[in-house]
């Protein structure tokens, strides 16, 4: 199971291993169709993870677990042994009750929003990137946190002290070197990406995945590939065709992916999450408002009182998730402290 920022016990784990999953919350049928509205919004948007809200809202390992389980159905099937019985198994371990209604209402939030966003990105740019640059500036803490992260037995000085003792070296280096490789990418002159099965398949894998990992939108990721916007106005007016190539790479990254994803975070959490953040912290250069056409980077103009202020707004919105989310962590270890 991967680990999460809600996560605990790292007694008896080597430091670069996840913490154990945090305790389930009940829901209902009513409030699964609100969490799943809240996911699909922020999905919408580069900077806000929909796995960060999921965390907040408390079914992100359910959903991951749900993820797995169907992933190794799949593959019971094809492989065996026992494959009906063996899909059959893994089917039943799905959290239906809960998953089919957080789908239904990321589905309703995406088809209801992508138009208005894929406007707001082409009629105001410099204003977009502002304030999706502040979301993920404020996003960059949660995998920083979460490399950080103690257990419930660690209170105090000690987990202050410790927290920052297992960022070592290497941790670091990975960091810095993760940022600057994404600077350089993202800093290539653009290309016009046009919308094949080549380029929709392979984004779509690398974006779903995002949804495993707190702090990484995937929009942010088509914005990154140039996907972005096509993606948003194929959603508002219907795409068949583009729709359909996209859930291909969406199935093709949650079979191929999930399960490397979560074996990272299983066995290498700290550094895969720190080299996250370098990646993020890289990628920001995206994001900078003011730029031509050829990414070149440019000096701010015009009136910046409202790009400043759209950019903290970003980052107050995302600053505020990121406190729930401690704050479900600090009750949560609370009370297996208490147990």
């Amino acid at each position: 199971m991967p680990a999460s920022s809600s996560a605990g016990d790292l007694s008896q784990q080597t430091p670069d291993d996840a913490a154990g999953a945090p305790e389930q919350r009940r829901t209902s049928v009513v409030g699964d169709l609100v969490r799943g509205a809240l996911i699909g919004t922020v999905e919408t948007v580069p900077g806000v993870s929909g796995g960060t809200v999921a965390l907040v809202v408390g079914i992100y390992t359910q959903l991951i677990d749900s993820a797995s389980h169907v992933v190794s159905a799949g593959r019971r099937l094809v492989t065996g042994p026992e494959r009906a019985a063996g899909m059959r198994e893994h089917l039943a371990a799905v959290r239906w009750k809960l998953v089919i209604p957080v789908l239904i209402g990321m589905a309703l939030a995406v088809f209801t929003i992508a138009g208005p966003m894929a406007d707001a990105v082409e009629s105001h740019p410099e204003a977009t990137r502002a304030a999706f640059f502040g979301m993920v500036l404020a996003s960059i803490a949660v995998p920083l946190r979460m490399a950080m992260h103690v257990g419930p037995e660690q209170t105090g000085r000690d987990a202050r002290t410790w927290g920052l003792r297992v960022l070592r070296l290497r941790h670091v280096l990975a960091g810095l070197a993760a940022a600057a490789v994404t600077f350089w990418l993202v800093s290539l002159p653009p290309t016009d990406v046009e919308a094949t099965p080549v380029t929709i398949i392979p984004a779509a894998a690398v974006a779903v995945s995002a949804l495993l990992l707190p702090g990484l939108s995937g929009s942010f990721l088509l914005l990154t590939f140039g996907l972005y916007e096509p993606t948003l106005r194929a959603v508002d007016e219907r795409d068949v065709g583009y729709l359909g190539l996209f859930a291909v790479g969406m199935v093709l990254g949650v079979i191929l992916l999930v399960k490397l994803l979560q074996w990272l975070l299983e066995h290498h959490h700290r550094i895969t999450m720190v080299v996250l953040a370098g990646v993020m912290l890289g990628a920001l250069r995206t994001l900078w408002p003011w730029q031509d056409e050829a990414r070149s980077l440019l000096a701010p103009t015009g009136d910046l009182l409202p790009i400043l202020g759209l950019a903290a707004a970003g980052f107050a919105v995302v600053t505020v998730l990121v406190i729930l989310d401690a704050r479900l962590v600090a009750k949560q270890e609370r009370e297996a402290r208490s147990v």
